[in-house]
């Protein structure tokens, strides 16, 4: 199956089973210029600016992009090297990667879930499970030689800045400011190292459709070169302009549920092009599969009930992937 990748080989046209329907296509020519996407600097001494600012794009946008982060520079563009690296590698090399088992903790695939969807997407990604790293590294891909040294000293580097991000989220709701780090448990972290090929037709596909993201928070790192990220906000489709050696912040489905609603998870696809090929990384903070999530008490009263029940992580997860990625957000199946 793994003639299904897209990175293998160079395209003319597209394939049939890439083209949206007419009312489902992106409609570049609508989409708006980069318009006052919330920009953090994480290293403000102001810790009371730095919450506030934080917690305003939580509840405007869901979606920050941060600089000043504290992951180094050479680190980010190592990453990035490495990641496009991967994907030169030989058509026979990648096919003993790929799977289309969304269950599977490494695997190479195409689209989002193959198996499910009646249109396919414009990506094919690595799938990597992170942690604990010891577990899962010697199962990741053994070349390029440098792979698994430089993705782990990300992986680590990335935890930490999402747990300094819990930190100053849980303070902009009024919580503790270790609440959402111990409510989600012993978190487990993935990683999406996507790639977008040139596309012959952007106008008729997607690299990713409209989604949320099912877990807690999502770290993106943008390739400065080519744009292709888009978020939703008032119901126009907003293009992300990556600032260089920033990171983007995608509040996901668990923060949107622990904030009771105060906060979104945001809206976003990825758009493609006929010039350039694309990658980006996304690191998914996730919570532990056995706990309990919900709303937290302290949000909760007479002025503001929960707004969605109780649930496990295990249990949004398998639901999640059960449905088309495009379908009504997965939250509305948790309401009260």
């Amino acid at each position: 199956m793994a003639e299904q990748l897209i990175s293998t080989s160079v395209h003319d046209k597209l394939p049939d089973s890439y083209v949206r329907n007419e009312a489902e296509r992106p409609r570049l020519d609508e989409v708006v210029a980069d318009a006052n996407i919330p920009v953090v600097d994480l290293a403000n001494p102001d810790r009371a600016t730095v919450v506030s600012q934080i917690g305003a794009a939580c509840r405007s946008h869901g979606f920050f992009q941060v600089l000043n982060h504290g992951l180094p520079v050479e680190l980010m563009l190592a990453a990035m090297a490495v990641a496009n690296d991967f994907f030169r590698l030989s058509p026979e090399e990648k096919a003993k990667l790929y799977s289309d088992d969304p269950a599977k903790k490494m695997r190479l695939s195409t689209s989002f879930n193959v198996r499910k969807e009646t249109v396919h997407n414009w990506r094919d990604y690595l799938r990597l499970h992170c942690h604990p790293l010891e577990q899962f590294v010697p199962d990741w891909p053994a070349n390029p030689p440098p792979f698994r040294d430089i993705m782990s000293e990300y992986c680590k580097e990335v935890r930490n800045l999402g747990f300094r991000l819990y930190a100053a989220i849980s303070e902009s709701l009024g919580l503790e400011d270790d609440y959402i780090k111990n409510v989600l448990g012993e978190q487990e972290q993935h990683m999406a190292v996507n790639f977008y090929p040139k596309c012959p037709s952007p106008e008729l596909t997607y690299g990713l459709p409209a989604h949320t993201d099912p877990n807690a928070l999502t770290i993106l790192l943008m390739d400065e070169q080519v744009a292709g990220l888009q978020v939703l906000k008032e119901g126009k489709w907003i293009a992300v302009n990556p600032r260089p050696n920033a990171l983007v912040i995608n509040l996901g489905d668990q923060l949107q549920a622990l904030s009771n609603g105060r906060y979104k998870s945001v809206w976003h696809r990825a758009v493609v092009n006929s010039d350039r090929a694309r990658m980006s990384i996304a690191s998914f903070l996730c919570p532990c599969n056995s706990v309990t999530l919900g709303p937290a008490e302290k949000l909760i009263g007479d002025e503001t009930p929960a707004v969605y029940r109780n649930y496990t992580y295990d249990e949004y997860y398998k639901k999640f992937w059960s449905r088309n990625l495009d379908q009504e957000h997965c939250l509305e199946l948790f309401r009260t």
